[in-house]
Order: C-alpha cells, then sequence, then structure tokens
C-alpha cells in the first residue's frame, strides 16, 4: 500500500488513498504504478517504427489508443511485476506478428480472402454483403468471434464489422478480449508463451509453420528482454 499527500488532519483522505492503492491495484484496477509504466512511448514507438512506410496502421495504432482499451479489462498486466511483464511482451509479439510490427489493419487479402462465415453458429448470424476477416492487432476473424466480441465491448460486430478497422480503441479492444478469453490465464499461470502460440496459432503449433513459430518466440524473446524480465519456461512448441 502506497500513501500520498501531506499530513491533513481530515483522515477520509487518507483512507481514501488506502482503499484506492491497496494490493497494487489503482482506482481503475490496473496494476499499480500502471501498465502505462511498462508499455512506454520508447517500447511502444519501438514496434511501431519497425512498419515500412505507407503502412495503413501509421497514424492508427497508438499507445494512447491501447491505454484507452484497458478499462474493461483490469486483470491484463495485472500480478506480480514479472507476470505483468511477461503477459505485456507475450501480447505484443503476438500483436508484432499478426500486424507486422503495426503495419496492417485488416488482413491483406481483405475480403478477397474469404467473408468467414461459419453458418453453424445461429447466435451469430453473418450478415448479407458483410465480411468477417481479419482486422485489428490480433486480427479478429470470423462472425463467431465478432458477435461476443461485439456484445462485450459495446458495439453490432455482426452488422458493423469495420468499425474494428475504423476505431482504433474499439480496435485494441477487440484484441485484449481475445487475448483475455484465450491466452491470459495460460501466461499468467506459468504455462508459458508456448500455450499462446497453441491458443491464437494453433495450424502453426500442430506443425504447419516452424517459421511462425521462431518469428514469435522471438518476438517475445526480444520483448521480455526489453522490459528486464526473464521469459519463463514453456516458450515455443
Amino acid at each position: 500500500m502506497i500513501i500520498f499527500g501531506a499530513k491533513n488532519t481530515c483522515g477520509t483522505f487518507y483512507t481514501f488513498l488506502a482503499v484506492v492503492l491497496t494490493a497494487g491495484k489503482s482506482v481503475f484496477g490496473q496494476n499499480f504504478p500502471g501498465i502505462s509504466g511498462i508499455v512506454t512511448d520508447a517500447f511502444f514507438d519501438g514496434i511501431a517504427s519497425k512498419a515500412g512506410g505507407g503502412c495503413p496502421g501509421i497514424g492508427f495504432y497508438s499507445r494512447s489508443a491501447f491505454l484507452d482499451a484497458l478499462g474493461p479489462y483490469p486483470e491484463f498486466g495485472s500480478g506480480s511485476s514479472d507476470v505483468a511483464k511477461r503477459e505485456i511482451a507475450a501480447f505484443f509479439a503476438h500483436v508484432t506478428y499478426e500486424t507486422g510490427s503495426l503495419c496492417y489493419i485488416e488482413e491483406i487479402r481483405g475480403a478477397n480472402g474469404g467473408v468467414f462465415c461459419d453458418s453453424s453458429s445461429r447466435q451469430n448470424p453473418c450478415v448479407p454483403g458483410k465480411s468477417y476477416y481479419g482486422r485489428g492487432p490480433l486480427q479478429l476473424t470470423w462472425n463467431f468471434n465478432y458477435g461476443p466480441a461485439g456484445r462485450s465491448i459495446g458495439f453490432d460486430g455482426l452488422n458493423d464489422p469495420d468499425i474494428v478497422a475504423r476505431d482504433p480503441v474499439v480496435s485494441f479492444k477487440t484484441a485484449l478480449w481475445l487475448w483475455m478469453d484465450k491466452c491470459h490465464n495460460a501466461i499468467t499461470s506459468g504455462q508459458g508463451f508456448g500455450a499462446t502460440i497453441r491458443a491464437i496459432n494453433v495450424l502453426a503449433y500442430d506443425g504447419g509453420s516452424q517459421a511462425v513459430i521462431n518469428s514469435l518466440v522471438q518476438y517475445y524473446r526480444n520483448y521480455s528482454s526489453e522490459l528486464g524480465v526473464d521469459p519463463g519456461g514453456n516458450i515455443t512448441c
């Protein structure tokens, strides 16, 4: 617990701050002193700087949009300092791979790659004329992901999937939604980075592409080193 402020005769002043910062939490539930202290401008810009000129993600993906998207996900980057840093390194390793260092907002092939409609998902019926190809930092794909992501975050994922490529905060929220659903427990419970590869890139994990695995692992190692944390065990497949 950390208390700020000069001595005050009003006891409620100290009581409030004690509640706010107890167990290393801010009033917004994020790890104190905050993810912003780990995902610094230098860290974020270091990723984005590797994107080539003319990338659509330049000016779209930003550190501020990422930080603004964290509100609904207070458990992201929580726990001890090492656990938080490993999770952040793992998250951005996948983001880097999926977006080409924050270059791509949408799947390169776009609608030409298919509409990604699973008609068996009755709770998430595809809307005629809409395509559910990859968009955002973790390339949200398929109607059965757009539907529940939209309901959780607060947008119409089935009727307006394009918002993931128009609104950078919504875009990062979809990535965090997907991450918390599929990867958060794996990386924070000690299963290792390899488990996140299995969750997001199952085809690569099952032997589809060793090159993909190698790239992801290298990104994770690099970011772990940059953040000053041991990457832990079980980092590959």
